[in-house]
């Protein structure tokens, strides 16, 4: 029986933490862990017909619907979505979040990345990383007793240096519960993202036809873009992790260790990814 264990996860805007890490979520709460999403920005910008205001209301009523759906604890800092900066004022708020969480593993976007926002994320949580452990800064918030591990979330970018994953888990048995909390993201799923893409006329208008469309089409067509499955990236991965039984694996998502964490040997990563 696994300890019991909490994991956070920290997106640049209200819908990453759901897309890049909703199946090893998923599975942990299942297993009767701890999880919580932090966003840290508001998403007020990623829309092409609501305005600042309008959109932000939505994205949180959003994610307290995933929160819902997942069973996760879901935070969203009221910082403008585009105009994110790794200020000192930014590093402090952050550091004083994850203290409070007291997390055994955090996840995040990696520093290389088209998107300002998914940049300084990356570079707020490096920063933030070994100061966790620092008495003297931030010391209205105790600090942790011991580093958590840090890993990076997979993403497609090559240059400096593409993803290298330290394990690629299967999530197959949790796909329609990551597509349940991924369908709560209606403005992104199916309003801005297929905007972006110039796809709007593909999403169909009722509920369950956009779940529909959402679990096939809408997936395949997201895929490239968000990353969602990684099944296909790493088939040796899961060869060597499951068996002959890897090849049959549809939906994985994928985690590199960062250096600015804990190092886990690997029964520290057994524990933290036992599935």
């Amino acid at each position: 029986m696994t300890d019991s264990l909490r994991l956070l996860v920290v997106g640049p805007h209200p819908d990453d933490c759901s897309i890049k890490a909703g199946g090893i979520a998923a599975t942990y709460v299942e297993h009767g862990h701890e999880v919580t999403f932090l966003s840290v920005t508001d998403g007020s910008a990623g829309h092409h017909e609501l305005d600042r205001e309008e959109t932000a209301a939505r994205r949180r009523r959003e994610v307290d619907a995933v929160a819902d759906t997942l069973g996760v604890d879901y935070e969203v800092f009221d910082i403008r979505d585009g105009e994110l900066r790794p200020t000192l004022e930014n590093r402090h708020r952050l550091l004083r979040f994850v203290r409070e969480v007291d997390p055994d593993l955090v996840l995040g976007p990696r520093p290389n990345d088209y998107h300002p926002d998914h940049r300084y994320c990356a570079q707020l949580v490096r920063d933030a990383a070994y100061m966790l452990i620092v008495p003297n800064v931030c010391p209205d918030t105790p600090p942790l007793d011991s580093m958590p591990v840090i890993g990076y979330v997979a993403d497609h970018f090559r240059k400096p240096q593409p993803f290298d994953p330290d394990v690629v888990l299967d999530v197959t048995p949790v796909a329609d519960r990551k597509l349940d909390a991924l369908h709560c993201h209606e403005s992104q799923m199916y309003e801005w993202l297929p905007y972006t893409t110039g796809s709007l006329d593909d999403v169909p208008e009722g509920d369950a036809e956009r779940r529909e469309w959402l679990a096939n089409e809408g997936v395949e067509h997201l895929t490239t873009a968000t990353e969602m499955n990684v099944a296909s990236r790493y088939p040796d991965a899961l060869r060597r992790r499951y068996g002959e039984e890897g090849t049959d694996v549809e939906h994985a998502e994928a985690v590199e260790v960062s250096e600015y964490g804990a190092q886990p040997s690997e029964d520290e990563l057994d524990r933290l990814f036992f599935f």
